[in-house]
């Protein structure tokens, strides 16, 4: 890897107002009038008040899209002939410390379960706690990998006691919102595939129960793929299937272990997630409407999933286990090749699933709603660069240790650790000679001396030649949290920064400071509104923070940002995190929703933010 490479943070400031979204449509109180029976599973049909119900579903997580257009996505999803509304719950967004809870903004469940009702859809709810999702551990949060015993997905109590915690907290919130209480909540998922992992024969039992003794009282079901089907289900849960093409051999099993009961695929993959490195997987729309009209016609309900994927904004994206220790991180995009684009947008396969499912309505669907309008701006103009290590000072206190320490076992966030960004490891050195990591790196480590970048150590390089030099030296390892692993059996294993000792000549590195750079949003507002900014007149290092100004004339719009040039980071807007960037793809460009924006002039002058090293630019040339 050439020396000449730069590794950057963008961070856009766009302004400093964050643009915020309530609701405001209102949602009737919750009524038991004309409500008796709710969904039923007795018989080769679903029944909703004893009447025959095909549940058509779709996908789409609102954390993965921002509030603003919630009532956008779901109305397409409205217009489609979809009846039902699927999403997760993320457990790691909702206590990301343990016993601190967050369900406001984008993160109101209920705001979000009430507009599905008023719009007229149905809810299936997956509440975990593990929700795989190709999001960050599954939804997990990463302070149960403080315990160095923990047993994720089993009844050991450290586990469970914090389930039951959760559970506490969200259950309440969504009890009232039942189809029987007048809500929408038709029926709830019992954990997420269990089938594929299936270690603890009690565990689903439990995460059954959990639900059941606080109040749920709808239709249960279980979901598992071809490799976990017949392991994964609990009784008194009705076993549903996932899958992309139609296996005979697994409806027959549906209908051997449940005769006489609905067949339903509660997750019809419309197309694949994408991994850094790897290709963009697209899935023909004529192949996956066939499909699903092939679905239809065996009288099975069906979800797709996902129906509008959205966006893995910040560092929540989550990774593929290749096998022991090398995963593969998946790409900020969630577009999924869905039949709704990442930005909202009608696609093919939105078409063709129209004209299907308008055949199992007895009434026209609704009216298209009008799309998103979308502006391609001017280039960004950056003014002000911030070098990492300037950028310390406003990091919570270093920690020393004399060996290294993983993030989740830092002594930060009240004693919950760090779960995501980066992390910096310091240590002095005496002499040159071979630096060894021992695959202790978790994902991605950038390496200097005396703040002089010298190499890259991963899952694929462990070790290179550090240059000699006098006296004593900083060695510094910068290390990226590049997304812990969402599904399979490594879970347990994803503690990440240094999880163990590094060598240097065979002789093991002691004494280290370790600093903090989560870049949360206290961290990013002390940062912005520091006065140790330098102009881009002086000549900026790497890795670094720059600040850009946009002009936004008018109404902001949907945007795209593309960063050519730049080799990998991740960008804030107005406070905002995007999500990463790099340049080896597939993802090219970064979703910048226009609520996220704000009208105005920031700058007289532009300059390409993207450092295409143009002429009488200062910023050097990648």
């Amino acid at each position: 890897m050439s020396l000449k490479q730069r590794y950057v943070f963008l961070l856009i400031l766009l302004g400093v107002t964050i643009i915020t979204y309530e609701l405001t449509r209102s949602f009737p109180e919750t009524r038991r009038m004309n409500r008796v029976e709710g969904l039923r599973a007795l018989s080769p049909q679903f029944t909703l008040e004893k009447k025959p119900l095909r549940i058509l579903g779709g996908s789409i997580h609102y954390f993965r899209v921002p509030r603003a257009y919630w009532e956008d996505r779901l109305q397409k999803m409205k217009a489609c002939g979809i009846n039902t509304l699927t999403t997760y719950v993320p457990w790691n967004l909702h206590e990301p410390e343990q016993g601190v809870f967050n369900f406001e903004g984008d993160l109101d469940l209920e705001a979000y379960l009430r507009l599905a009702a008023n719009l007229g859809l149905w809810v299936i709810l997956r509440p975990g706690p593990y929700i795989c999702s190709e999001w960050e551990l599954g939804g997990l949060p990463s302070w149960l990998l403080r315990d160095e015993k923990m047993k994720l997905r089993t009844t050991y109590l450290g586990f469970t006691d914090a389930v039951n915690s959760f559970f506490d907290h969200l259950l309440k919130k969504v009890v009232p919102l039942q189809y029987t209480m007048g809500g929408p909540i038709i029926a709830f998922q019992v954990e997420n595939e269990y089938g594929a992992y299936a270690t603890d024969e009690q565990y689903m039992l439990f995460t059954k129960e959990a639900l059941l003794s606080r109040g749920i009282t709808e239709l249960l079901v279980t979901s598992d793929g071809r490799d976990g089907q017949g392991r994964g289900g609990v009784k008194g849960a009705l076993e549903t299937i996932n899958f992309q093409k139609v296996h005979p051999e697994h409806i027959k099993f549906l209908d051997e272990i449940q005769p006489e009961r609905p067949k339903m695929v509660m997750e019809y993959w419309s197309g694949w997630f994408d991994t850094w490195e790897g290709l963009h997987h697209v899935f023909a729309a004529e192949k996956m409407a066939g499909v699903v009209e092939e679905i239809l016609k065996m009288d099975m309900s069906i979800n797709i999933y996902m129906f509008h994927g959205g966006t893995n904004f910040g560092f929540m994206n989550g990774g593929v286990d290749f096998g022991r220790p090398v995963a593969k991180p998946i790409i900020t995009s969630y577009d999924y090749d869905a039949p709704l684009s990442e930005a909202g947008d009608y696609t093919t396969k939105y078409h063709l699933l129209r004209n299907l499912f308008s055949q199992y309505h007895t009434e026209p669907l609704p009216e298209l709603p009008s799309l998103q309008e979308r502006k391609a701006y001017q280039p960004a103009v950056i003014h002000k660069h911030l070098s990492l290590w300037d950028s310390l000072q406003f990091t919570d206190k270093p920690f020393k240790s004399e060996k290294p320490v993983n993030m989740e076992n830092l002594p930060l966030n009240n004693n919950n650790g760090q779960s995501y960004g980066y992390t910096l490891y310091e240590t002095t050195i005496t002499a040159g000679g071979i630096l060894n990591s021992q695959n202790n790196v978790r994902d991605r480590a950038l390496v200097f001396v005396d703040k002089q970048f010298v190499g890259v150590l991963d899952f694929k390089t462990h070790e290179f030649a550090l240059p000699d030099g006098e006296g004593k030296r900083t060695l510094g390892l910068l290390v990226e949290n590049s997304g812990r692993v969402n599904y399979g059996k490594v879970l347990d294993e994803q503690r990440k920064g240094l999880v163990g000792d590094i060598l240097l000549n065979n002789h093991i590195l002691r004494d280290f400071i370790i600093h903090s750079l989560e870049m949360k949003p206290d961290f990013v507002n002390r940062l912005e509104s520091s006065d140790h900014w330098m102009s881009m007149r002086h000549q900026p290092s790497f890795p670094g923070f720059f600040q850009a100004k946009l002009h936004v004339d008018g109404s902001p719009k949907d945007t795209f940002m593309k960063l050519d040039g730049w080799t990998k980071g991740v960008a804030f807007v107005n406070g905002k995190n995007l999500g990463r960037y790099w340049t080896v793809g597939p993802q090219q460009t970064l979703y910048v929703p226009a609520p996220w924006l704000h009208k105005g002039n920031n700058q007289p002058w532009h300059r390409p933010a993207t450092c295409p090293g143009c002429p009488g630019c200062p910023l050097p040339s990648p």
